[in-house]
């Protein structure tokens, strides 16, 4: 417990140094509107991946319905906001909808998580597709195919580094729990895992939940910056575009999201300019790399801060 405690601390100490050095890089007037926005789209996609890095890396389920949980978020923060438009009505409809997110994810995990590999995965895609039909008919509140327009903005890059704080330390924790020592076990082997007493539905629900949450959080911070969601915003192309983030980084390396969403959002930046073929150029860079690096940047190893400081210890952080 004092060894965990002390890890966080360092980690926490490491994050507070990066958030003084984007702070004075953004006070002397240094960081661009660019280089801003490419700076929370880092930062919600990382909140989005490390989510579903739970669920695929840590639980070992395959799904593709994290942008259906990302629009719950997205539009519940909307709304509200669009009611109360105060920075409480905000952190509000993101607390709700990051509720809501968990009850659907639980009610829909519960019979959906019994199944596994491409059954699990269509059946996840079902449920996001869902999600989003339902957004496009309730008209008299989400305004149908048209969206919502004129969402006050209160998310600032300061706002979404706090969340990637947040929910990178807390997923980190969980795994290197009890709970998280028991997901892990239904990963590498479910039927000794089984054999062993751990109840394999309930922490493969409870890694999907935690997922399902991040993704409602990372939503609701999209809406209110961006100002403007459609129902589009969240079909299936967007999970997988939270996928390519986590393949890419490693399944099952947090550490590896992280830079595989840093990497991925600066290229992005950068390819702005090349107009119509900047997707082709995006996707071809992504075939070069993983043909080279099929596990992903990272694999399954993490940046380990113990191992720093013992100098050839064997444990991740």
């Amino acid at each position: 417990m004092k060894e965990r405690l002390k890890i966080n601390g360092i980690w926490l100490a490491i994050m507070v140094v990066v958030f003084a050095i984007l702070g004075a890089t953004y006070s002397a007037g240094l960081m661009s509107p660019v280089v801003e926005n490419t700076l929370v789209m880092i930062g919600i996609n990382i909140i989005l991946a490390a989510g579903l890095n739970l669920v695929i890396g840590i639980s070992g389920q395959f799904s593709l319905g994290h942008a259906g949980f990302m629009a719950i978020g997205a539009y519940t923060t909307a709304i509200m906001t669009l009611k109360m438009p105060s920075i409480v009505g905000f952190l509000s409809g993101l607390a709700l909808g990051c509720i809501l997110s968990g009850i659907v994810a639980l009610l829909v995990g519960i019979p959906t998580l019994r199944l596994s590999g491409d059954y699990l995965a269509i059946a996840t895609l079902g449920v996001s597709e869902i999600i989003r039909s339902l957004i496009m008919n309730m008209d008299h509140i989400t305004n149908g195919p048209a969206g919502l327009f004129g969402i006050p903005p209160f998310v600032t890059w300061s706002m979404v580094y706090l969340f990637v704080c947040i929910t990178l330390i807390l997923i980190t924790n969980y795994i290197h729990s009890a709970a998280g020592r028991a997901t892990l076990s239904v990963r590498e082997n479910l039927i000794a895992a089984e054999s062993m007493g751990v109840n394999v539905t309930k922490y493969k629900v409870v890694a999907f939940v935690i997922g399902a949450m991040t993704a409602a959080v990372a939503g609701g911070m999209y809406s209110s910056y961006v100002q403007t969601i459609v129902p589009g915003n969240f079909d299936f192309m967007k999970s997988i575009d939270i996928l390519i983030i986590v393949v890419f980084g490693g399944v099952g390396s947090m550490t590896g999201t992280v830079v595989a969403a840093i990497l991925l959002g600066v290229l992005n930046m950068y390819l702005q300019d090349f107009g119509a073929i900047r997707m082709i150029i995006y996707a071809f860079a992504l075939v070069i790399i993983m043909i080279f690096k099929p596990s992903g940047l990272l694999g399954t190893k993490e940046f380990s801060v113990k191992k720093l400081l013992s100098k050839g210890g064997k444990q991740h952080v």
